[in-house]
């Protein structure tokens, strides 16, 4: 054992998170917050994952959900497609391993979803194989223990982390470590005012040393976030004694893929006269904006995007299909959507509940 993975793992005993996947005696919840965990803040997951574990308590009752209610509860949580693949690599599951998690990095690795990293993290905490892992967190830990000046993100770079990862695994110990390396990198070794003063292995940072620990690891110049202008239209129509919108389901790969979303398109200049033609050439039906209700800015991964959203009405009447659907106002909760279109929802429930209190009076 390395005098780094002694020393981290004895402040990993005292110093390590309690979180509710760990020392979870089923695989099935270390790969869900495995995959929950990507991209996403721990404090913002733990209560998705205890929802999750109520709701889906094992592959099987995940592979028996349907897209629907899986894309619902993960709702918020963003990056839909790890839901999506989650339900998929369960049905697969089922379907060729008995509902039980292969216990071999090549073979999780296999699965939708699961890439180097999250393989090696599941392999190594729900079965105890010595699989290295490597997330930002620990990518950013090593850059500076090691003063990696190779670009973090570039395919050298991985390589060299990669190789660190593994030369320093502690055998029959790499859940622990892992862990201990995430833990280091979440609440010590920050991205922005490290606290060195307390890390277990601030004698062995040579970042620190040289004092250069905040300009590692080294990343590739970002390109310029592209900006996108959209026109949204909200279509509401008294059917009986409900009153129901008009929402539309996404294709099911890529952004968003199976959430469902108020009609809308993109847009050049003025919003308002370029939602007709937007509506017209994404869906096939014609027509008129209203009365405008707002903005809704949000920013993706890749681009920022200004919504605007306007009230309107059919000039025909549109026929229903799979992905176009009436739903009454009362039960959009119901319907997985991205977060710009559950502010949308939101503010069209707020002002029928002010309409109908008016009304009253």
């Amino acid at each position: 054992m390395t005098r780094i993975a002694a020393k981290l793992l004895r402040w990993y005993r005292r110093h390590g998170r309690g979180l509710p996947w760990r020392g979870h005696p089923d695989a099935y919840a270390v790969w869900v917050s495995e995959i929950m965990l990507q991209q996403t803040r721990v404090e913002t997951v733990v209560p998705y994952f205890e929802r999750w574990m109520k709701r889906f308590p094992s592959v099987k009752a995940l592979a028996d959900a349907s897209e629907q209610s899986v894309l619902t509860l993960w709702e918020g949580l963003g990056y839909y497609s790890r839901a999506r693949n989650l339900h998929k690599a369960a049905r697969l599951l089922v379907d060729e391993y008995g509902g039980e998690l292969p216990r071999s990095v090549e073979a999780l690795r296999k699965l939708p979803g699961i890439g180097r990293y999250s393989a090696g993290a599941i392999a190594s905490m729900a079965f105890g194989l010595d699989a290295p892992a490597l997330d930002g967190n620990i990518r950013r830990v090593y850059a500076r223990l090691f003063n990696v000046e190779v670009p973090a993100d570039s395919t050298e770079g991985k390589k060299i982390l990669w190789g660190l990862a593994a030369e320093h695994l502690p055998k029959g110990k790499a859940g622990d470590f892992n862990q201990a390396l995430m833990d280091l990198g979440a609440t010590l070794c920050l991205p922005k005012k490290p606290r060195c003063a307390e890390c277990p292995l601030a004698e062995e940072c040579l970042a620190r040393r040289l004092g250069v620990q905040e300009a590692r690891p080294v990343l590739k110049p970002k390109a310029e976030t592209p900006y996108h202008v959209h026109a949204a239209i909200v279509l509401v129509a008294k059917i009986g004694n409900s009153r129901y919108a008009l929402l539309s389901k996404r294709p099911s790969r890529g952004l968003l893929g199976g959430m469902w979303e108020f009609p809308n398109g993109r847009v050049e200049g003025d919003p308002a006269r370029g939602l007709a033609k937007a509506i017209k050439s994404g869906y096939g039906f014609s027509v008129r904006a209203g009365e405008a209700l707002g903005v809704v800015r949000h920013a993706y991964t890749h681009f920022r995007v200004a919504v605007h959203v306007f009230r309107g009405e059919l000039t025909l009447p549109v026929r229903e299909t799979e992905t176009l659907k009436w739903v009454k106002l009362s039960e959009l909760g119901k319907y997985p959507m991205g977060k710009i279109d559950r502010q949308i929802s939101e503010k069209i429930m707020l002002k029928h509940k002010g309409a109908q209190s008016t009304r009253k009076l």
